[in-house]
């Protein structure tokens, strides 16, 4: 039987009988499957009104999120803004103090990163995204009172707890609204303000900069506390903004309500509900998902540049532009236009994603920009080639925050395993991140060829790596064609059939 929701009530088809007397609702949320064994779809949808849904999810969810995260970027990566303006200085960091300084940050980000996701599903990211966001922006405001290097280890370590979940937790958060297709692109739209992040956390310090003081405070800690402030004030606001899932919006109609659990549901086999209960299976079945893992290694190796350039981009542009001839403002405003470009790409190609239902095709494209860049970094030493470089190297790599949460998500079932696929995700990208703290070390600037080359090396294998699992996939999928999903789940109960999740033979990779 076929049904339209958002629509009108089409004619069943023989296959779909046992559901006639099933309405739309009862479909959408009341423990019934929304595809046949076979993973085809029980219900059509009005294209008309998916569209008028989806409008009004984009309005109501992304925009908050997307704020969330800029701060949650910049209060990561000011660190290195307050590094040019005398933060090392004043704290008598010396040799590697300042790398430690960023590892121990990553050390408790990598820690509490799936945990941190685990709960974000138990109390709804409703309530724990605006909560995390309001912890951090404290932590960022605290910074601005270290003293020491101890002390400055301690805070960073706080914001690594704090931050952990929010990458994750937003990316399982607009799971739950959007279908496999939507979702890279609605994760470019707050993925892509981390570029912007740094672009518009150059132009906040430098503005910042001009400032004689706040308070008592002057040069560096006024950037930690005002970007505090900001984010803290941002993190109230979204405890009223923020819908923990369809079934509580009350800016939802209840037709909408069912549409939109409706629709997600019927891209999931054999999936009885969107929210399911939390067990051991299905967190398993997430973090060992070969897609999974094969993503997270992309992730990883593609982090150690994006974050490596969060923190060092300034340093770099200090040594093409140094401070004997420009000063500080000067060399902050430089740092945007790369970050600009990087934004740029960061939404095209999961807009193409979209588009074309396709993301390890684009993880395939990016890699070689980022090679190129960083082979002119290893090839030149004019510094105009160097800087020209950096635009390259961002318009690669920053697009694979939002195709890598992306495609795990698009590669599991149930809403446990997403919630811990994406964790694992994230967890091997912010190991990349503490990779990236030892990358550009003191010893090797200015030309920072160990640093660079390490940074070539795993752009290549991501080009590898992304070639080698769509090849996988496609073979894969080519087997599970040839078995028969009636036979292998016959004698299975619904609950059995649900836990098998990736390993259900209707399931099928998409790559």
């Amino acid at each position: 039987m076929t049904t339209t929701l958002g629509g009108e009530i089409g004619k069943l088809s023989k296959d779909e009988k046992e559901y006639s007397n099933t309405t739309a609702h009862d479909a959408a949320a009341n423990g019934h499957v929304a595809t046949d064994e076979y993973g085809n779809p029980l219900f059509h949808f009005d294209a008309a009104a998916e569209r008028k849904l989806r409008l009004k999810i984009d309005l109501m969810i992304v925009p908050t999120v997307a704020l969330l995260y800029l701060f949650c970027f910049i209060d990561r990566a000011n660190i290195g803004n307050a590094r040019l303006a005398g933060l090392e200085k004043d704290l008598k960091l010396q040799g590697y103090d300042y790398n430690a300084v960023l590892s121990v940050f990553y050390v408790s980000y990598i820690f509490f990163e799936i945990p941190c996701n685990i709960l974000c599903k138990k109390i709804g990211p409703g309530w724990f995204i605006p909560a995390t966001s309001l912890a951090f922006g404290i932590c960022s405001f605290g910074t601005a009172f270290v003293n020491t290097y101890s002390q400055v280890c301690g805070v960073r370590f706080l914001l690594g707890i704090f931050e952990a979940g929010m990458l994750p937790g937003i990316a399982y958060y607009l799971s739950r609204w959007y279908r496999r297709s939507e979702l890279a692109f609605r994760l470019s739209l707050y993925i892509v303000m981390a570029p912007l992040a740094g672009a518009f956390g150059g132009l906040l310090a430098s503005g910042i900069l001009t400032l004689s003081s706040v308070g008592s405070l002057t040069t560096w800690r006024m950037i930690f506390v005002i970007e505090g402030i900001i984010t803290c004030g941002l993190a109230l606001i979204s405890f009223f903004t923020l819908t923990d899932r369809p079934e509580t919006a009350r800016w939802l109609s209840a037709e909408e309500r069912e549409l939109a659990i409706a629709r997600v549901k019927s891209e999931r086999v054999g999936t009885t509900e969107v929210l399911d209960k939390m067990d051991r299976k299905k967190l398993l079945a997430g973090i060992f998902n070969p897609v999974t893992l094969g993503t997270s290694m992309i992730f990883l190796l593609n982090n150690i540049t994006v974050q490596g350039l969060a923190f060092f981009l300034p340093t770099i542009v200090r040594t093409i532009y140094p401070s004997a001839t420009h000063t500080v403002v000067y060399q902050q405003l430089r740092t945007v236009p790369p970050y600009v470009v990087g934004a740029f790409f960061t939404v095209l190609f999961p807009f193409l994603s979209w588009r074309f239902d396709r993301r390890q095709i684009f993880f395939i494209a990016s890699a070689p920009l980022i090679m190129v860049g960083y082979i002119m970094f290893l090839a030149s030493k004019d510094l105009q080639v160097r800087y020209g470089a950096t635009f390259l190297i961002t318009a690669g790599a920053f697009a694979f925050g939002a195709l890598c949460n992306a495609q795990v998500s698009a590669n599991v079932l149930t809403d446990t395993a997403r919630a811990s696929a994406i964790g694992t995700n994230v967890m091997f990208g912010n190991i990349g991140g503490l990779i990236s703290t030892w990358a550009f070390l003191p010893f090797d600037g200015p030309d920072y060829p160990i640093g660079n080359g390490l940074n070539l090396a795993t752009s290549s294998m991501i080009f590898i790596l992304s070639i080698v699992m769509l090849l996988w996939m496609k073979w894969d999928n080519s087997k599970r064609d040839k078995k028969d999903p009636e036979a292998e789940l016959a004698g299975l109960d619904s609950k059995a059939r649900t836990d098998l999740d990736w390993r259900h033979p209707s399931f099928r990779w998409r790559p």
